[in-house]
């Protein structure tokens, strides 16, 4: 998921600042990263640890009764993005947060015993970190509907308004799906807007 930099000597220099990965309990991403800001604050490390990100994209929800809800969806979920330069206290910092599991890196096996044994922190370089976050500014928003083929739904606007039908082809890019609808008497394939439409329960 992301890539690493091999200079070791370069990734333990606590005069570089560089871009590390934190793998974070499921759906903490947000908390960690207030109660990583506390913490900063608190522990007056803020020359150490320089930035905290969620990498973001829009999405757009399409409920059942076909309104639209805009909201944002983490590109990488289970992962918060640091800025720091390198340190045994910056390290200790970030690790002894609540729902932080670890940075992600080079794991050293242990000799003895089960378990994970030492991570060792690698970073990311500018050109990924710069590519992260275009990707979730460029992003146009995605389109997301609760609706796959095989729902029962009914149509609320057009020309086939009333009709009911049964989903056939989803296509969330185009913002369309396709249905078969009963139209005299026979199973008739017609494409529809989102928006068109509502889920029957």
């Amino acid at each position: 998921m992301f890539a690493e930099n091999q200079d070791t000597t370069q990734a333990t220099d606590p005069n570089v600042c560089h871009w590390y990965a934190v793998q974070v309990a499921s759906g903490c991403e947000k908390r960690v990263k207030l109660s990583l800001e506390q913490r900063i604050q608190m522990l007056d490390v803020q020359d150490k640890i320089v930035q905290i990100e969620i990498p973001q994209t829009p999405i757009v929800k399409v409920r059942k009764d076909g309104s639209r809800l805009s909201s944002e969806e983490k590109v990488f979920p289970g992962y918060v993005l640091i800025k720091m330069f390198m340190s045994d206290d910056a390290w200790q910092v970030v690790k002894n947060t609540p729902h932080v599991i670890n940075f992600v890196g080079t794991e050293q096996k242990r000799h003895y015993g089960r378990g994970r044994g030492h991570v060792t922190p690698r970073p990311f370089g500018r050109s990924e970190a710069e590519r992260i976050f275009k990707i979730a500014e460029l992003q146009e928003p995605v389109i997301k509907i609760d609706m796959s083929v095989g729902d029962k739904i009914k149509v609320l606007s057009g020309p086939f308004k009333d009709f009911e039908g049964e989903v056939v082809e989803v296509t969330p890019e185009r913002s369309k799906l396709k249905a078969l609808l009963s139209i005299f008497g026979r199973d008739t394939p017609v494409e529809l807007e989102f928006n068109q439409v509502q889920k029957n329960n």
